[in-house]
This record gives structure tokens, C-alpha cells and sequence, in this order.
């Protein structure tokens, strides 16, 4: 294997940029994933984002855009029949990668072997590998209530205004040595086209990643969640007012705070060398084009 592109992915866009990554880079990709989504439902352990990334990989992903394709759902509509509340939904196969991860993790295992594991499973050459084996825990504030973050997101409905944002356990969090290994040897890392507040943020609140980001000889460039200008899916325009930033390429290189070489996004801004192109993912086809344009933008600016 030569040196890696590493690939920093959180929620959907993030993922999706890591398949179509995978088709250019091959085994030499690494996917670094947030664990601030991370939760315990069912008797499971939900680790939603390295899961999505790696049912991306193995193209296995629903047609939802979550969870694997074609999964039953026997186990919650059960749960239901008992009377039990169930507001976060998990297919039957989905569930038992959650509770195997939690049977792994009870005997000692750290949450970097159960990915790998995962990963091994479904039959993914590229490695994919959480930010951090320690809990960190998105918390939102919103309506004069915190949330967790799936509660915020699914239970609540995402309510707006954004009155506060924490990643409980971030500061005696830190990130894996393989994550740092892959830091320090990469060719290019690339910020997939994630929220920067809520994907990307609770991944650089672990002490050292945004030494690490800076520390590289790598480029580092960040691919723009917005596509003309506007947010396809999820809360970005929600966390990015809170975050004072405005919902444009300069609100985006902002975001990040000095750590990117280059953007990628279909505007530009005058912060940061801009390679403008179509950021919009559609199918494959689009996610190997765009993958392809990042590493080599990132490489020349290298």
C-alpha cells in the first residue's frame, strides 16, 4: 500500500464522497468518522457514522441513504407491540451489528477493532477508522432543552434556532494512533462534504486532530456540502447561523479555521484556492468524477 488518501467523512455527503474516492484511490483509502452520533439503543451500540461509511463502501446502503438495503424491521415493529416507545428505528441486520459491537466492546475491544471487524465482514479494502476509541457525545440546545444528538435530530425534528452546541467527552477524548498514523503519512486528506459544525466539528474537538490536520505534509482541502448555493439535506444552515458563519464557500473555508490548503466547491471564494466544479453527487458516476477532480486538485496544490 502506498501512501494514503484519507478521507474525513461524517454523515451522507461524507460517505458518499468516500465511495466514489474508493474507486480512484483502492485500498490506499482510509475514512476517518466522527463517533459524536454515537448512542446506545435497543442494547445495541450505534456507531452510525463508521456503519454508514462502511454499507457505503461495501454497496449495501438502503435506498434511504441509511442503514443496509433491504433490511426487515421485524425486531422494532415488535417492540412496539410490547408497548415500548421506540423512536429510533434500526433494521433487524442493522441491529445486530449494533449488538454485536456492544457484546465486543463489554469484553475490552476497542471501538477501532469492531469497525475493522465491520469493515472485514463486508468485505471493504479500505480501512475505515472512528476519530477516537474514547466517547464523545454531540449535545444540541434548542427550544430551552439539550438534546443528544439523534434524540435533536429524530425525537425532537431538529427544531431552529440553535441556542448552543457541545461535544461532551472531547477534551479527555483523543484521536486513535491509526488515525494519527494515517495523518502523518498521507498524500492528501480530504474533508468530505459535511456539515462543518456538527460532522466535521466534534472529529477536530478531539486534542491533537487539529495539530495533526496541521502537522501533515499532506493537502488538505474540504469538499463544499452546498450545491448552488443551498443545503441538499440535513440542518447545515441551521448550525452554520449559530456558528456565525454564512451559508456560502467563504462561510465554509471559514468554518475551518486556517486548517484547509484549497476548496472544492462549485463557487468560489477569494480565502483559499478554489477548484470550481459540480459538487452534486447524483450517482456513481458523479461520485468517481468528483473524488478524481479532489485528489488531483489536492496533489497539485501539494
Amino acid at each position: 500500500m502506498s501512501a494514503p488518501v484519507v478521507v474525513l467523512a461524517g454523515g451522507t455527503g461524507g460517505a458518499m464522497l468516500a465511495r466514489g474516492m474508493l474507486d480512484v484511490a483502492g485500498e490506499d483509502l482510509v475514512v476517518v468518522a466522527r463517533v459524536g452520533d454515537d448512542t446506545e439503543a435497543h442494547g445495541g451500540h450505534v456507531s452510525p457514522d463508521p456503519d454508514l461509511v462502511t454499507f457505503w463502501l461495501a454497496d449495501a446502503i438502503d435506498a434511504r441513504g441509511w442503514g443496509l438495503r433491504d433490511d426487515t424491521f421485524a425486531v422494532m415493529h415488535a417492540l412496539r407491540a410490547l408497548g415500548e416507545d421506540v423512536w429510533f428505528n434500526l433494521g433487524d441486520r442493522d441491529l445486530a451489528v449494533c449488538l454485536a459491537r456492544a457484546r465486543r466492546l463489554a469484553a475490552g475491544e476497542r471501538l477501532t477493532g469492531c469497525a475493522d471487524a465491520l469493515r472485514r465482514a463486508y468485505g471493504v479494502e479500505a480501512r475505515v477508522l472512528p476519530v477516537s476509541d474514547d466517547p464523545v457525545r454531540t449535545r444540541i440546545r434548542a427550544a430551552g432543552a439539550w438534546h443528544e444528538f439523534q434524540a435533536y435530530m429524530i425525537r425532537a425534528g431538529a427544531p431552529a434556532p440553535v441556542q448552543d452546541v457541545e461535544f461532551a467527552g472531547a477534551g479527555a477524548a483523543a484521536p486513535t494512533p491509526e488515525v494519527l498514523d494515517a495523518l502523518r503519512e498521507a498524500r492528501a486528506v480530504v474533508i468530505g462534504p459535511s456539515n462543518p459544525v456538527i460532522s466535521i466539528g466534534p472529529m477536530l474537538a478531539v486534542p491533537g486532530m487539529r495539530d495533526a490536520l496541521r502537522a501533515t505534509s499532506a493537502p488538505v482541502v474540504a469538499v463544499s456540502p452546498l450545491v448552488g448555493g443551498r443545503v441538499l439535506k440535513g440542518p447545515t444552515a441551521t448550525f452554520m447561523a449559530w456558528a456565525g458563519h454564512p451559508l456560502d464557500s467563504a462561510g465554509i473555508a471559514a468554518a475551518y479555521d486556517g486548517l484547509l490548503d484549497g476548496l472544492v466547491a462549485d463557487e468560489r471564494t477569494d480565502a483559499l484556492p478554489t477548484l470550481e466544479t459540480d459538487v452534486a453527487m447524483p450517482d456513481a458516476d458523479a461520485r468517481e468524477r468528483l473524488a478524481r477532480e479532489t485528489l488531483q486538485f489536492a496533489l497539485a496544490l501539494g
